[in-house]
């Protein structure tokens, strides 16, 4: 199976996803606990912010968030979707082969990489290690999730690829360090972290 294509994430997808709140999958007050967790914790680690890029930024729920938690730092929305960049203004690219001039402090991409086939999830996790230089946010529903009967399938889209957990930390292992709760930490990133505040063995 190919990865989704651009012309799937047409008006009539942002409306059955997004916009019908009978159908949408956003829920604001998850947003917000999110977003305060995210910013909490890297400003813990005393991550510095000043440029984040959000890949897959869909209608721009992590816009406003960045703006509260990260008030100094500068927002790029990337996005497929011909829909949405017309609508929005945002910079129009894919996970798998955006470029930018600088790696970012913070990456976001979150539901984007169900979307992907295997080699194109495996080329966008490579591209996601590029992009970061300090921290970088990941949401993808995966397998086990379904295994385990934690994803309501009557909001989820059907045309999600099922991968393995193992799939995407293997990807992002190879530049970045786990934190947990979708953060990731750039091997790159010069921020000393104790033993027990990341997954790595080393």
């Amino acid at each position: 199976m190919q990865s989704a294509p651009a012309a799937t994430f047409d008006e009539a997808y942002y409306q059955r996803f997004y916009f019908d709140k009978k159908t949408s999958v956003v829920d604001p007050a998850h947003m917000d606990r999110l977003g305060a967790f995210v910013g909490a914790y890297l400003q813990y680690l005393r991550v510095p912010v000043r440029r984040v890029l959000d890949v897959g930024c869909g209608i721009g729920l992590w816009q406003g968030l960045i703006a509260r938690h990260f008030p100094q730092a500068s927002y790029q929305g990337v996005e497929l979707s011909d829909y949405l960049c017309d609508r929005y203004g945002w910079q129009r690219g894919s996970v798998v082969d955006y470029t930018a001039d600088a790696p970012f402090d913070l990456v976001i991409c979150q539901g984007v990489l169900p979307y992907l086939s295997p080699p194109d999830l495996r080329r966008a996790l490579a591209n996601l290690g590029r992009l970061s230089q300090g921290a970088l946010y990941v949401e993808a529903v995966s397998r086990e999730d379904y295994e385990r009967d934690v994803i309501d399938e009557q909001l989820t889209d059907a045309r999600l690829f099922r991968h393995r957990a193992e799939l995407y930390r293997r990807g992002l292992r190879a530049h970045s360090r786990e934190l947990g709760g979708g953060l990731w930490l750039s091997r790159q990133a010069e921020v000393p972290l104790f033993a027990l505040e990341h997954l790595d063995a080393d």
